[in-house]
């Protein structure tokens, strides 16, 4: 056998299918249906439990950490608000003592929507995330189980007509049953409208580089020992999550499209040109930066971007505000991307911001190099959350609700993608979501 005939079914082949992203068949199924509000959204889940005190609130150490009373704003990205004037350890430089500098002008609180207290239908990570993406949250649903309803790529692709390369879900790793959350086990919906997932801290990895990059060539005859790490590489890498990838199919168009795109990442992984934010030190700014090129290249109608860095919480609260600080870069930096380098879509895309759970109230006793005390999530605090909402149509400079008094819950993310992206009548009528679903813009 060639190489080039040994490459095109072997090494490579199986390198697009489970390295690259999940690709599904990208012919509509129907034509676009409903009226839409405008045709991209982009969805952070700003996972990993978020704490009310330390984000919305903007308390800081107030309320978390006995005698220390020092208040202040630490996602000066997208809140109005003084930052703190002392105790400062979230930034950069030894001890995180220089704050990162601001990337948008004006916050996006300035210039969208904020729902300041909204409730959260489960205090942890899994059912959380199912939350915002199936809009509902079942009880018998665990970790290692896709989604049993069915999640809003799904609602999209069946019911709105769009194609597979119009839905990304970017993962900030394959682990905690993650890269399940791109399509449901619900029987009339399932991997035929699922969504790309691509994991970027996998594959551009140093092992992802080493095994995939420079469209590697790896002859049968002399050359099985690569062969075979890069199979231990991808089964250990995708095995848990691989059930459904034989039975996806996949248009030569967009295969050539996704093979372009993935060349084009390499390459400038190598030379340093993705469009990372100004600072790249946790795996949230790199989730972020590849989020740029995805939206760059494919435009897609709905892009979902998952953090989870801040779940450093557990064990470091000085590590938790670090994180905290830097996806608000994170967010500044894709939302100043999408205005600035992306001109086709820049007045053409919503943006909506929220975590998947929250924040005990008090502390689990264990103290991190500052003394400081960390926190669990599993008490009513928890399930204290908010949302930012950014984009066409969505009013300017508006606060709804406010500590004591709880507007809307996380599910109503999900619906409201729904509704800006014209399939919000369907999603109702499958009667699947949580009781008091509605889309944030009812609630406006």
């Amino acid at each position: 056998m060639k190489r080039r005939d040994f490459i095109r079914k072997t090494g490579l082949t199986a390198a697009g299918a489970l390295a690259s992203p999940y690709i599904l068949p990208s012919g509509r199924l129907f034509a676009p249906t409903g009226s839409r509000m405008n045709g991209h959204v982009i969805l952070v889940m700003f996972a990993g439990g978020v704490r009310q005190q330390e984000s919305i609130l903007q308390r800081y150490l107030d309320d978390s950490q006995e005698n220390e009373p020092y208040p202040g704003n630490i996602m000066y990205n997208m809140l109005n608000g003084q930052e703190p004037e002392e105790k400062i350890v979230y930034g950069t430089g030894q001890g995180g003592i220089n704050p990162i500098p601001q990337i948008l002008d004006q916050t996006l609180q300035t210039q969208g929507t904020i729902f300041r207290e909204v409730s959260a239908l489960s205090a942890g990570h899994y059912g959380g995330l199912n939350s915002l993406i199936q809009g509902s949250t079942v009880t018998t649903q665990g970790l290692k189980n896709r989604p049993l309803n069915p999640t809003i790529f799904e609602y999209l692709r069946r019911h709105g007509g769009y194609s597979a390369t119009d839905m990304w879900f970017i993962g900030s790793g394959i682990s905690n049953s993650v890269p399940l959350l791109n399509y449901s086990a619900h029987s009339d919906y399932g991997a035929a409208y699922g969504a790309n997932f691509f994991a970027p801290s996998v594959t551009f990895s140093e092992v992802g580089q080493e095994f995939l990059g420079d469209a590697k060539i790896y002859h049968p005859e002399n050359e099985l020992t690569p062969i075979y790490q890069l199979k231990y590489f991808l089964d250990n890498s995708f095995e848990e999550y691989a059930g459904g990838l034989l039975s996806l199919g996949n248009t030569e168009e967009e295969k050539q499209n996704i093979k372009g795109f993935m060349d084009d990442m390499f390459t400038r992984t190598q030379n340093g040109t993705i469009a990372m934010p100004p600072l790249t030190d946790n795996n949230d700014l790199g989730t972020v930066g590849y989020a740029c090129e995805v939206i760059r290249h494919f435009k897609p109608a709905l892009t979902v971007v998952n953090l989870n860095s801040v779940d450093r919480c557990h064990s470091n609260f000085s590590g938790y505000l670090s994180s905290l600080h830097r996806a608000d870069h994170a967010i500044g930096h894709l939302w100043n991307f999408i205005q600035n380098e992306v001109p086709e879509i820049a007045n053409d895309t919503t943006m909506i911001i929220t975590p998947e759970c929250g924040r005990n109230l008090e502390s689990n006793n264990i103290l991190d190099e500052n003394d400081w005390r960390a926190y669990d999530h599993s008490d009513l605090n928890s399930l204290r959350v908010w949302t930012t909402m950014v984009g066409p149509n969505v009013p300017s400079n508006l606060e709804i609700g406010g500590e004591g008094n709880p507007v809307g819950q996380v599910t109503d993310t999900m619906m409201t993608i729904a509704d800006i992206l014209g399939v919000k009548p369907e999603v109702q009528a499958a009667g699947l979501v949580a009781p008091g679903t509605n889309s944030l813009f009812d609630l406006i």
